[in-house]
């Protein structure tokens, strides 16, 4: 097995894998033969993700179904996820738009006890996954264009809306690295000319949904950040931009005056 690793190791350093040996390990436990194994390096050396080859991520500790097409999260919205617990009372309604594979609802759902939990994404594929992995939880997830997908039951009613929606200008996609701009879907990074389209969406209609003192926080980039705060404030609601250093990550808050 030694050998079997140290070569796959070497295939995959040679294609620019980082963590070459990690994903060897990986790999080799995923493959139920030599020719599976054979044929994940093969995926994996052309650019495919190495989470869509195995089916799965590990989102703040928790594997979280993933699959070909679809958005994988970073890193980075561990940030999103810390601010939305601490605003998250337990039993609290939480929604997860623009969901992706839901790992943020999910995320949020594991560590706040008995939130109703709603996850929404216009991707019928991602929201297939989604619904994979909020089911722990008793989560609900749709299919739908924002605010579409959700019961109307929900309006007004929303404690904590948690949103990730696209927020990578559209030239600059281009820039992507490949295994992003090639293999998952442009709805899950396209923002529009300046990265803030759907934002925008959001924001306008996020003072309907939101409860009293309910919290909007959405994920965005440090250059659009300024642009987001003035979107979710034009949507009626106070606004102000949360950073975090270690993550290199940018969160807008929303919220709903009593």
């Amino acid at each position: 097995m030694s050998a079997v690793r140290d070569e796959v190791t070497a295939r995959l350093r040679a294609a620019g894998c980082v963590f070459a040996e990690e994903e060897a390990d990986l790999l080799l436990v995923a493959a139920a033969s030599p020719a599976e194994l054979d044929g994940l390096v093969r995926s994996r050396v052309a650019g495919l993700p190495l989470e869509h080859l195995l089916g799965w991520v590990e989102f703040c500790g928790t594997r979280m179904s993933v699959g070909p097409g679809v958005f994988t999260p970073r890193r980075r919205t561990r940030f999103l996820v810390a601010e939305a617990v601490a605003r998250c009372a337990p039993g609290a309604v939480v929604v997860d738009l623009c969901c992706g594979c839901g790992a943020v609802g999910a995320a949020v759902a594991a560590r706040v006890p008995g939130v109703q939990l709603h996850v929404a994404d216009v991707d019928p594929v991602a929201v297939g996954h989604a619904r994979r992995n909020v089911a722990a939880f008793g989560g609900q997830a749709h299919v739908g264009d924002l605010y579409e997908a959700l019961p109307a039951g929900l309006r007004g009613r929303v404690d904590v809306l948690v949103v990730n929606a696209p927020y990578v200008p559209s030239d600059a996609i281009a820039l992507m690295p490949p295994e992003a701009r090639d293999h998952e879907p442009h709805t899950a990074l396209d923002g529009g000319d300046d990265g803030v389209h759907v934002q925008r969406r959001v924001a306008a209609g996020a003072g309907e949904w939101l409860a009293p003192g309910g919290h909007l926080l959405v994920e965005t980039g440090q250059d659009q950040a300024p642009l987001t705060v003035r979107a979710v404030r034009d949507g009626g609601l106070d606004a102000r931009v949360l950073t975090s250093d270690e993550l290199c990550a940018t969160v807008v808050v929303g919220a709903r005056v009593l």
